[in-house]
């Protein structure tokens, strides 16, 4: 659906920065919406869906296990 966004999980991608999830968060949310950037009326409930999309893939990274891969020390 949106070819301009990477894996971000290891160890596709060994480090994954909060930018990088919020880039493939804003990708999705303008292919979805159709909006590159939305009009004023529209930019809180994007601005909203950005946000928690970003959350979520936060958590499903945080979550994943892959196997092969070594996960990170807390």
């Amino acid at each position: 659906m949106c070819r301009s966004i990477k894996t971000l999980r290891p160890p596709v991608t060994p480090e994954v920065q909060d930018e990088d999830i919020r880039a493939a968060a804003l990708q999705y949310v303008r292919k979805v919406s159709g909006f590159r950037a939305p009009a004023a009326h529209n930019r809180e409930a994007f601005d909203r869906a950005v946000e928690e999309v970003a959350q979520a893939t936060a958590r499903l990274l945080e979550h994943l296990e892959v196997r092969g891969a070594t996960r990170p020390a807390a």
